[in-house]
């Protein structure tokens, strides 16, 4: 006895689902180069504010050479400047990440402006690099939802 075909089991491909896999293919992998290149930039954030060099180097402020009594106002000065960037640039680079990319998708038809797709990562970098109390999970989430968004912007 055979059954027979349903339109719930018709699995084939044409022209549209090539192109939507490609195009997750670039999504996902421009999302994790960014995300490598956050914590880079988190890592050149932590060198400036805790070692005063240019270096990519991963290393956390401990073995820092400043004054114990300098070290505490290095996060106040990070989150001085990131309240330059949210106050001067954007408003949208405030919070976690993760609220903002569900607010965005609901709200905005996952649409994110340019300028987010910048400044989040920029001042994600500097808080967490000057030694605020945050973790990267948040802004990489919203950095690659942001250059999800503009590719599909341009496409």
């Amino acid at each position: 006895m055979r059954s027979k075909p349903s339109a719930l089991r018709d699995f084939t491909v044409d022209r549209r689902v090539w192109l939507l896999t490609g195009v997750a293919l670039i999504i996902g992998t421009g999302a994790a180069a960014l995300a490598v290149l956050l914590l880079r930039a988190i890592a050149l954030m932590t060198n400036l504010f805790y070692y005063h060099r240019l270096s990519l180097a991963m290393v956390g402020p401990a073995g820092s050479p400043l004054s114990p009594w300098i070290m505490p106002l290095v996060p106040i000065v990070g989150g001085l400047l990131v309240g330059l960037i949210a106050h001067y640039g954007s408003d949208k680079i405030r919070g976690h990440g993760i609220p903002e990319a569900i607010e965005a998708i609901l709200l905005r038809g996952a649409h994110i402006e340019p300028v987010v797709a910048i400044l989040k990562p920029l001042s994600a970098a500097i808080a967490i690099g000057s030694g605020g109390p945050f973790d990267a999970e948040g802004p990489i989430i919203m950095t690659g939802g942001a250059f999800g968004s503009l590719v599909a912007q341009w496409l």
